[in-house]
């Protein structure tokens, strides 16, 4: 089984233009991104899905000098730039993670492969169910599986949210979740970036925890956040898109 992680990311975000390139500390949000799944120990590799749109470019450019695989597709038919970023690498099975996630927990994408495999599932999510916080979001989704949906869907928005046929056709395809303990369970928690606000929840959450550990996952922002709950207000007030299936 070969499996390839996806960051389906793009520089003309419709609420924070440029948001995956903004720097903490020198480095670019998606670099945070990059640097989490690449201690994910069953990827086999990443591959970032973006467009063909020119302002992409510095995208792949950082893609490039962090040495993970690029594909460029439609801008707005993500689910056709996923399958063909799969395929570019002949990955069987995909982990798709949205750019705006960049202090994603590996250990929860780890689990979330493992789950996948266990169970010889289609598709495998920690996301569908909201216990983890919003942030913490990762899918596994076989590539045939992906195809299959692919065929028999032309509805905008399961072209714009890769799973969403997926997730509403339980009977077509096998699906097992990973849910969260009451350690982890915060669903209200927004660790998106989405709008500026986010952003500086982020940032400050990466210059107060990256110093003792770089990969510090949901239990240590978790416990920051229960410790510090000031910090909540930086964000409060935004208001979450939901891209759950519906």
């Amino acid at each position: 089984m070969k499996i390839f992680a996806t960051i389906e990311a793009r520089m003309n975000s419709s609420r924070l233009p440029g948001k995956v390139m903004m720097p903490v500390l020198n480095r670019p949000m998606i670099g945070y991104l990059i640097d989490r799944l690449k201690a994910v120990p069953s990827l086999d590799g990443i591959v970032l899905a973006t467009t063909t749109n020119e302002v992409d470019n510095i995208l792949v450019d950082f893609a490039k000098s962090e040495d993970i695989h690029v594909f460029r597709g439609s801008e707005n038919d993500v689910m056709s730039r996923v399958i063909e970023a799969a395929d570019s690498v002949d990955a069987d099975t995909i982990v798709e993670i949205t750019g705006d996630c960049p202090i994603i927990d590996p250990d929860l994408v780890e689990q979330t492969i493992l789950l996948y495999k266990k169970n010889k599932a289609d598709y495998a999510a920690n996301s569908f169910f909201s216990s983890y916080p919003d942030g913490m979001d990762t899918q596994v989704i076989s590539t045939a599986s992906l195809k299959k949906s692919a065929s028999m869907t032309s509805d905008p928005l399961d072209r714009e949210h890769v799973s969403r046929h997926i997730v509403n056709n339980d009977q077509i395809f096998k699906h097992v979740y990973l849910i969260a303990p009451p350690s982890l369970h915060w669903p209200g928690l927004g660790l998106t970036l989405d709008e500026q606000a986010d952003f500086d929840l982020i940032r400050t959450l990466i210059e107060r925890l990256s110093p003792e550990n770089p990969m510090f996952g949901c239990n240590a922002i978790i416990k920051y956040l229960q410790e510090n709950p000031e910090i909540l207000a930086i964000n409060q007030n935004v208001a979450r898109k939901d891209a759950r299936p519906t």
